[in-house]
C-alpha cells in the first residue's frame, strides 16, 4: 500500500479550520457544521429510543441513509479539494489507496480514529474505528444497540465513491453498498466494527 497513514493524518490535523459567521466551515470544498456531538447523538438516541419498536429499524434506517448522503458527498468534495492533492493525492495509485487516504482524512478530522483491516475490492471491506464521536452515546447510559449510525454510512458511502461508479451529483450511486455495524464500544466494546458489502 503507498498510503502513508500516519503522515496523513499529522499534514491534515496541523490544517486550522475556522467557522464563518454562520457556524459553517468553509473547506475540503464542503460546508461542516460546528454543532456539539452531544447535539447529534442525543438528537439520535432521543429518536430511536422514542420510536414504537416496531419502526426502530426503519427510523435506523433512515438515520444511516442521511449518513450515508453525507458521506457520499462530503467524501467526493474532499478527494476534490487543494487539501486532498497537495497531502493524499502523491500517495494514491490505486481505489484501494483512495478508501484508506479517505479513512485517514477521517481520523484527522477527529470523526474517530477509523482504519480500514480488510478490503476485498468491491466485495467487502472491514473498518476498525476507536474513540469515534458517536460512542459518546454512553453519557446517556449504556446501551445495548448500536448506534453508530453516521459511521455506517460514511463506511458504506466511501465504498460507493471508490467502487459504486461515477460520482452522481443526486446521489445515484450513493446507496449501492450496505454497512453493518457488529462491535460498538456504545455497546461495552474496544472498538466499532463495520463491514461493508454490495446491497
Amino acid at each position: 500500500m503507498a498510503v502513508n497513514r500516519k503522515k496523513i493524518i499529522e499534514d491534515l490535523s496541523k490544517i486550522e479550520i475556522l467557522g464563518n459567521e454562520n457556524g459553517l466551515i468553509e473547506k475540503f470544498n464542503v460546508y461542516v457544521n460546528q454543532l456539539p456531538i452531544h447535539f447529534w447523538n442525543g438528537f439520535a438516541e432521543r429518536l430511536t429510543n422514542k420510536i414504537a419498536p416496531d419502526l426502530l429499524e426503519a427510523t435506523e434506517y433512515l438515520l444511516i441513509h442521511a449518513g450515508q448522503n453525507c458521506g457520499y458527498h462530503t467524501g467526493y468534495g474532499i478527494i476534490k479539494s487543494e487539501e486532498w492533492e497537495a497531502v493524499v493525492a502523491p500517495m494514491i495509485e490505486t481505489k484501494e489507496d483512495i478508501l484508506h487516504g479517505a479513512f485517514a482524512v477521517l481520523t484527522a478530522w477527529g470523526w474517530g480514529n477509523a482504519e480500514i483491516v480488510e478490503l476485498l475490492p468491491n466485495e467487502k471491506m472491514v473498518v476498525r474505528v476507536y474513540n469515534y464521536y458517536e460512542s459518546d452515546i454512553v453519557k446517556y447510559g449504556k446501551t445495548d444497540k448500536m448506534s453508530a449510525y453516521m459511521l455506517r454510512g460514511i463506511c458504506a458511502a466511501f465504498f460507493s465513491l471508490a467502487y459504486g461508479g461515477e460520482y452522481s451529483p443526486n446521489g445515484d450511486n450513493a446507496l449501492k453498498y450496505n454497512c453493518l455495524q457488529t462491535k460498538g464500544i456504545e455497546c461495552g466494546d474496544e472498538y466499532g466494527e463495520f463491514i461493508v458489502t454490495p446491497n
